[in-house]
């Protein structure tokens, strides 16, 4: 059966060897150009893994965590909580900016690409990586969750240091993945203006 291809960095594929081969993987693989045959899927094959392409395994200094990527056409492209250039900013990401403003003092960007973050060490990581179109959380059971699960446990298991931001109480159940010994958690309520957590 046809797969789909993986566009992943060097640095990820020999950090990521066990789980890229792991046979959880390989149906998410098979599953996955099975769904995007039959339904419209979010983002792209090329921008799946934009999260690792643009922050490598030795640049990690915080993680975000997201859930899954945005389901309206043009809004995804591989980074929790990110819309490229030109797409409105979701409310998540709006809220985002204005802790940072409160907080921080920063201005308020005019769009809602986080990629000038990733680059600077920001593991902006979902835990679906795709979607189909107009249906959140389609994507839930296909077996995301055990790869990036593992992703988790081996940034913790391997790196020291790490910021993580665990928004909500989706993310908050990720905090027994890791080591708060070598790592920084930091929990609150999810930006989304929807959340009661």
């Amino acid at each position: 059966m046809k797969t789909t291809k993986i566009h992943l960095n060097r640095e990820w594929q020999k950090f990521l060897r066990e789980e890229l081969n792991s046979n959880n993987f390989q149906a998410i693989n098979r599953v996955l150009s099975i769904e995007r045959k039959n339904h419209i899927v979010f983002p792209e094959n090329n921008a799946i893994f934009n999260a690792f392409n643009l922050t490598t395994p030795n640049n990690i200094k915080v993680v975000i965590l997201g859930q899954d990527p945005y389901h309206g056409k043009g809004q995804a492209h591989g980074l929790s909580f990110s819309v490229p250039n030109g797409v409105k900013i979701p409310p998540s990401l709006r809220n985002i900016f204005k802790e940072l403003q409160s907080d921080l003092n920063h201005c308020i960007p005019c769009n809602g690409n986080l990629d000038f973050w990733a680059k600077q060490g920001v593991l902006l990581l979902n835990a679906i990586l795709t979607v189909r179109e107009k249906e959140a959380g389609s994507h839930q059971k296909l077996g995301w969750e055990l790869f990036t699960d593992s992703v988790i446990k081996k940034i913790s298991g391997k790196k020291e240091g790490i910021i993580f931001l665990l928004w909500g109480a989706f993310a908050q159940k990720k905090t027994v993945l890791i080591n708060t010994k070598k790592h920084h958690i930091l929990a609150t309520t999810h930006p989304s203006p929807f959340s009661a957590y």
